[in-house]
């Protein structure tokens, strides 16, 4: 696993942006595993700013969401398609058909997890898929317990997790209690992973994943079975790892 300890959050996704668009430019299609939540914010405006400065093109780009609420409409204002909408398609020149996220408002969301699985392995597996971490070490939204062998599925999200989303709502019962997320299994598919990670809150988190001991309990920890993970962060992320070599 290699690490990348960037200055601040400005320059940590500024770094995270110029390895996926080095990848898009030298390759004739890409495909990209994306994240939502506050982490990739940065990153996405490196990216729609690569676009427009540099003409970095997204046309033969394709996107596979790692997950999405279950029971908000694609138009709800914190649904994870309007995020992606909001924050990086309509911004960027890639066509939306090559765009694609679970549907979280399925009839069956049975079936839609296995369509989704499906669509991740004739769509992908992605090139680069970037993650975020979760303050207890959730990858997507596979919470602690999670089995490393899970493929594409429906997760009751755990109270920190519901805690930490909350500040996306008016109040905390609109916070949707489940997900549709890629496993565990799905995302260990992807040629290259970024995992994200910025701030003090995220410390304990990073800590421990450089600790290298794999436990279901803390789901992040499965990457160590993957062959080529990059960690990008920022100096306050990585300050328990700092204090500790002092």
């Amino acid at each position: 696993m290699n690490i990348l300890v960037n200055d601040d959050y400005a320059s940590m996704s500024q770094q995270a942006a110029a390895i996926i668009e080095a990848h898009i430019c030298n390759h004739e299609r890409t495909v990209l595993g994306l994240a939502t939540g506050s982490t990739p914010l940065g990153m996405y405006e490196a990216l729609i700013e690569g676009h427009h400065t540099r003409g970095v093109s997204f046309k033969q780009t394709f996107t596979l969401n790692l997950d999405e609420y279950i029971g908000l409409q694609p138009s709800h204002p914190q649904s994870y398609h309007s995020y992606m909408h909001t924050h990086l398609f309509s911004k960027i020149d890639i066509p939306l058909h090559q765009t694609y996220l679970p549907n979280g408002t399925a009839q069956s969301l049975s079936d839609e997890c296995s369509r989704y699985e499906q669509t991740i392995d004739k769509v992908g597996p992605p090139d680069i898929q970037v993650l975020g971490i979760g303050e207890n070490g959730h990858i997507g939204f596979n919470e602690p317990g999670s089995a490393f062998s899970g493929t594409t599925h429906v997760i009751d999200l755990a109270p920190s997790t519901l805690k930490a989303n909350a500040r996306f709502f008016d109040t905390m019962d609109e916070v949707p209690n489940q997900a549709i997320t890629m496993g565990i299994q799905s995302i260990l598919k992807s040629k290259r992973i970024l995992l994200l990670a910025s701030g003090e809150n995220k410390a304990w988190a990073v800590k421990k994943l450089m600790e290298k001991k794999i436990d279901d309990q803390f789901p992040a920890s499965a990457l160590h079975y993957h062959p080529d993970v990059t960690l990008v962060i920022d100096q306050k992320a990585y300050s328990q790892i700092q204090s500790e070599s002092r």
